[in-house]
């Protein structure tokens, strides 16, 4: 697992032991990153479910100012601290070990681009999904990244937020919300 492109291109990230986090393959990587490239730069940025923490770190080194990572798991929040260190965007990034509703009620922040990559078939992505609608954190225009396995559906999205684009590799799946503008 590497960076692909930017500041922090070609490093190598840290990935935890086990199968209790399952890193998005590069090529997933690279095709997210290819269809959000122009909306990366200058923003902020939440990977809700941050695992290794490269979605984040790949968004840092494409240019976004900030990077909050959440992620339940003690070896996980570690592994993304030690990633963001190897790369230099440590000052840019906050890591919250903890659960990702407790932290989506305490959020008040805007955000213009989130990650949202739980377990599939957990029930996370919906509920993931729903809170971040209620609360309303994605700027105009904002984005919402989802991933997860072929046999799952989407969330359906509730204006002002809409289903942009859907993309499939293999047996992974990704899609795209984004938000209307204000």
């Amino acid at each position: 697992m590497r960076v692909i492109t930017g500041l922090a291109r070609g490093m190598r990230l840290r990935e935890p032991a086990g199968l209790d986090t399952r890193p998005t393959t590069d090529r997933v990587k690279e095709g997210i990153f290819s269809s959000i490239q122009f909306d990366i730069e200058g923003r902020r940025v939440l990977d809700l479910f941050g695992g290794t923490g490269q979605m984040g770190i790949e968004a840092l080194s494409r240019g976004a100012t900030h990077c909050t990572f959440v992620d339940l798991s003690k070896q996980a929040a570690g592994i993304i601290r030690e990633n963001l260190d190897h790369t230099g965007f440590a000052g840019q990034a906050a890591v919250i070990q903890g659960d990702y509703l407790s932290f989506l009620d305490r959020c008040r922040e805007p955000f213009d681009l989130i990650f949202l990559d739980p377990p599939y078939g957990s029930g996370f992505l919906e509920k993931a999904m729903e809170r971040i609608q209620t609360i309303d954190i994605v700027s105009g225009n904002g984005i919402i990244v989802c991933e997860n396995g072929s046999g799952s559906g989407w969330p359906e999205p509730r204006g002002p937020y809409r289903l942009q684009r859907e993309y499939r590799y293999g047996r992974i799946r990704t899609a795209l919300y984004r938000r209307a503008a204000d």
